[in-house]
């Protein structure tokens, strides 16, 4: 062949590679989603190449493997690629390259590199051809794209090789666009999210015409309070009508907004009272101010409405109650001045007795005072998360004895009538607590029933706590007012204040703030106005250690807790200032304590650590604590308890829904968040079940009603750890038992951890089950985790 065809061959070939790299690029240019372009990367480079298989592994800024993505191979070996990808070797081997590789032989080359592990799921052949490049965007390596085999007798040449290299470098940029974009999108939806909860309106406005582009939820709830629900939005800014702070009134169209779209002038707190033709109004708090772009023209206008209707309730509350306790206090400071003065001005006229009835109300009105003087300073500690209480191992009747003894003493007229089982466990509580707990629901109960009526007070045991009920048959809470009756300041319907003890209206709020400290809840029941009420709270049973202090008895123990110098907890909050409150809230406890701000972070300790709770913030940098929740759930199945700011019914029904075990509010009581965290613990260390019947799996019989276990109809020999390791497991259905709860349930142990204890007893048991330790029939291992026992239609599966 002449130089001249020899060449006009080179520049033909030179031109199908730029059209095919020309087309590759529009190709893999198409798509905004980040698993499609990868894809389209991959089926690129293998048309390209002429490859049979090919790789995406992409890795992020500490080596850790984010994308994978394969091409060519069947459904048995993508799931061996999934398999080996979670491996170290291979997020190294992956994660080494920074330069192009091109190779005849792929297997010898593993075999080079001293990786036996390292078992690429392509079929293998002598002298199969590998290709690999980087993609390298501004000067880093993120990943690679790997190619193996290609028609036979071919090799990958230079002109491949030149190829892919250039293909990467186009598919570097795009995946960096695709990432940026997804990365904005990302921020937009947790902005417009952020936007669209907030307790605040957010209105915006165009900034040339001033029409409405668009407005949050909250603005949304401030139209239908003045509106009718169906009422366009454009109709509600055409009728309603604001009333400044000097007494003017303005239209939408003469509203400083307005004016301020024109002027690029802003609005700062301005409170107004928006006013609908229809006579509803409501006080808002305004702020208005112009977005502009780098030349100085106004392109948007934001206006925040805030609605001032809680805080004039909170002012209007504010003022009642001050007023309250000037009054409650005048009253006995009036009694002990007028019994004062009679006592100095008549003394010696005065016979003895009467003189000690004057003595007696001055002390009778002081220690009124005293009482109402010791619930604001209670209030006060439970608003600021201060509260102390000091639990101790405590029998429920000696508390319920003495609130009954004040009770009667101080007056009360109902008939107490007590119902408590003799077997209940003693419980982990403050006795001065809890009785002032129970003297302010009987106080409460006296004061919404007649005086003839009963009042009964009972108790029984629900699992790890005591539930204690106050029960009367007075005026009944209706069910709106129900989930207000524990807020300060609030008193029931029918509740004459002139018989409680205090009036101030604190009683049932302190109660709350007791009982939350003890780790336990609060709630009433009522069917009604005029059909009594029934108020229950529950306290935490004491721990087997617990029970030293106050030596031997005869109470049914409860289950015990995890010990705390082994359970592992890991905090999860954005906030230095709560992680370190949380720390140092759990700090001689003896609990592994682990924090972190960063949601990936957490999840990759949850994959290592197993630890046996986390406590979450309901709002991170990267999502909500809900989805992480779910997250690590489906890693381990670990309680959670969230810890945040928001208050409000609706998302603490959320976060229990999703699977929270429980939910404390910021500010919180080290106290109470401790006593949460040993219930929650205890709770899944779970007593010893205690199943009926007989379970039957395969030629495997379990008699759990005679402890016999048979196996092809041979009763088996087995020491009591042996059936208490067969009973556990068998009795969970398939679900997988920890290491840890093993210990505790078949064990009883709470003073230490090693999983080759269970270890060595599940393989004795195997080999009497005559399972087979790599391919066990009934007890499957579940790696890292624990044991579980075989279901019908259950694999085998390999043994540690």
């Amino acid at each position: 062949m002449s130089n001249g065809a020899h060449n006009g061959e080179e520049i033909r070939t030179f031109r199908e590679r730029l059209t095919a790299l020309a087309q590759a690029g529009l190709r893999i240019n198409e798509s905004l989603d980040l698993d499609t372009v990868l894809q389209e990367v991959l089926d690129c480079a293998r048309s390209l190449t002429g490859a049979n298989y090919g790789i995406i592994a992409m890795v992020d800024e500490e080596r850790r493997l984010q994308h994978l993505v394969w091409s060519g191979l069947s459904d048995r070996e993508s799931q061996q690629l999934r398999n080996i990808a979670r491996g170290e070797q291979f997020c190294a081997y992956i994660s080494a390259l920074e330069e192009p590789l091109r190779l005849d032989d792929f297997q010898g080359h593993l075999n080079e590199l001293g990786v036996p592990g390292l078992h690429i799921p392509i079929p293998m052949r002598p002298e199969m051809p590998f290709l690999a490049a980087p993609i390298i965007y501004r000067g880093q390596s993120g990943g690679g794209i790997y190619l193996a085999d290609t028609a036979p007798g071919r090799k990958f040449t230079l002109d491949d090789e030149e190829t892919l290299m250039m293909f990467a470098s186009q598919a570097a940029l795009v995946i960096a666009n695709v990432r940026r974009y997804q990365e904005e999108q990302r921020a937009r939806t947790d902005l417009e999210v952020l936007v669209n909860t907030s307790l605040v309106g957010v209105l915006v406005f165009d900034g040339i015409d001033g029409r409405i582009v668009s407005f949050n939820r909250e603005v949304r709830r401030i139209a239908n309070v003045l509106y009718d629900p169906d009422t366009s939005f454009e109709e509600v800014l055409g009728t309603v009508t604001i009333r400044r702070g000097d007494g003017r009134e303005l239209t939408m169209a003469d509203f400083p907004v307005a004016e301020a779209l024109r002027t690029g002038e802003k609005v700062r707190l301005e409170e107004m009272i928006f006013r609908a033709p229809n006579g509803r109004s409501m006080t808002v708090m305004v702020n208005a101010t112009p977005i502009r772009s780098d030349d100085g023209v106004t392109r948007s206008f934001v206006a925040t409405l805030q609605d001032m209707t809680p805080i004039e309730d909170l002012e209007r509350q504010r003022a009642e109650f001050l007023g309250m306790v000037s009054h409650e206090l005048r009253l006995p400071l009036s009694s002990i001045k007028g019994s004062v003065d009679t006592l100095l001005e008549s003394g010696s006229d005065l016979d003895p007795a009467e003189v000690r009835q004057f003595c007696r109300i001055i002390r009778d009105q002081s220690d009124r005072m005293r009482h109402m003087i010791v619930d604001l300073l209670d209030a006060a500690r439970i608003e600021t998360g201060t509260l102390s209480v000091t639990p101790e191992p405590t029998p429920v009747v000696a508390m319920v004895d003495e609130a009954k003894r004040r009770f009667s003493t101080g007056g009360g007229q109902n008939d107490l009538r007590i119902d408590l089982p003799l077997d209940l466990p003693p419980v982990m509580a403050d006795p001065r607590r809890i009785v002032q707990v129970l003297n302010n629901l009987l106080t409460n109960a006296a004061d919404s029933s007649r005086e003839s009526s009963a009042i009964r007070i009972s108790a029984k045991r629900e699992e790890f706590h005591v539930a204690i009920s106050v029960t009367d048959d007075g005026h009944g809470v209706s069910a709106e007012r129900a989930s207000h009756l524990f807020s300060k300041y609030f008193q029931a319907e029918g509740a004459d204040s002139r018989n409680s003890s205090s009036g101030t209206g604190l009683g049932l709020a302190i109660c709350r703030g007791i009982v939350e400290a003890h780790g336990g809840r609060i709630w009433v029941e009522s069917e009604g106005i005029g059909l009594g009420s029934r108020f229950t709270f529950t306290i935490p049973i004491v721990e087997l250690t617990d029970l030293t202090q106050v030596g031997p008895s005869t109470w049914e123990l409860g289950p015990r807790q995890a010990d705390r110098s082994e359970a592992s907890i890991l905090v999860v909050d954005d906030d230095p200032q709560t992680l370190r409150h949380v720390r140092d809230a759990l700090s001689g406890t003896g609990y592994s304590v682990m924090v972190t701000g960063d949601p990936v972070e957490a999840l990759h300790i949850t994959r290592n650590v197993y630890p046996d709770l986390a406590i979450l913030d309901l709002v991170l940098p990267d999502g909500d604590g809900i989805e992480l929740m779910q997250e690590m759930k489906s890693i381990t199945d670990l309680p959670v308890i969230f810890l945040s700011a928001y208050g409000q019914d609706q998302v603490i029904a959320q976060a229990f829904e999703a699977g929270a075990a429980d939910y404390v509010s910021k500010p919180f009581s080290s106290t109470e968040l401790v006593a949460r965290i040993r219930a929650e613990l205890r709770r899944m260390a779970g007593p010893p079940t205690n199943p009926t019947g007989t379970r039957t799996l395969g030629d495997l019989e379990i008699n759990y009603d005679h402890r016999e276990v048979r196996l092809a109809g041979k009763q088996l020999d087995l020491t009591t750890t042996e059936y208490g390791l067969i009973r556990e497991l068998s009795a969970a259905e398939g679900q997988a038992l920890t290491y840890k709860q093993l210990l505790r349930r078949v064990w009883q142990n709470t003073h230490s951890y090693d999983p080759r204890v269970v270890r060595t007893h599940v393989g004795r048991l195997r080999r009497k089950l005559g399972d087979n330790g790599e391919n066990p029939t009934y007890i499957l291992t579940e790696p890292r985790v624990g044991y579980r026992m075989a279901q019908s239609g259950d694999s085998t599966q390999r043994a540690e």
